[in-house]
């Protein structure tokens, strides 16, 4: 098994343990894509499961995301079409699969949590509801590197351009 395949299992189970608990006081789902309206990148282990996943697709469907790579707004996900879905969610990155859960990290040296702003408003997230952020990047760099890469991240737009 794919140390991606395994990692993205943990992080999507993750997020069903954090919607199971908190579902009434988070609002994601298909068509919410505040989050996606930023430019991202990937790794190359990432890439590759991405080239993979679109390889399987039949001409009209690659063809359609070439065109919305090509015509959608640059302050925004390449792979998020206009309707506010993602195409490429079978083999979404591993940040995207964290979005809306909310998570740890560090800012000006001082650890904070946080979510999108629509989740969480009425109430805390229980602490094994809390991703950390330096922890996932840790160990999305080590699959990473497990499979050959060096840690070297590629624009999205730029991939998903090249299909």
């Amino acid at each position: 098994m794919s140390r991606l395949v395994e990692l993205n299992a943990k992080i999507d189970a993750f997020f069903i343990r954090v919607e199971s608990r908190h579902g009434g006081d988070m609002q994601c789902g298909t068509g919410c894509s505040d989050c996606c309206h930023a430019r991202l990148s990937v790794t190359s282990v990432e890439a590759a499961a991405i080239r993979a996943e679109v390889a399987g697709w039949t001409d009209p469907r690659r063809e359609g995301l070439a065109t919305n790579v090509a015509t959608g707004p640059a302050d925004r996900c390449a792979a998020l079409d206009p309707g506010g879905r993602c195409l490429i969610y079978a083999a979404r990155p591993v940040v995207c699969r964290s979005h809306g859960a909310p998570i740890r990290m560090r800012i000006d040296s001082l650890p904070v949590v946080q979510s999108c702003y629509r989740n969480f408003t009425q109430t805390t997230p229980d602490p094994d509801c809390v991703i950390d952020q330096e922890t996932l990047s840790t160990l999305s760099l080590a699959v990473d590197r497990a499979e050959g890469g060096d840690g070297t991240r590629i624009d999205l737009a730029t991939l998903l351009g090249t299909m």
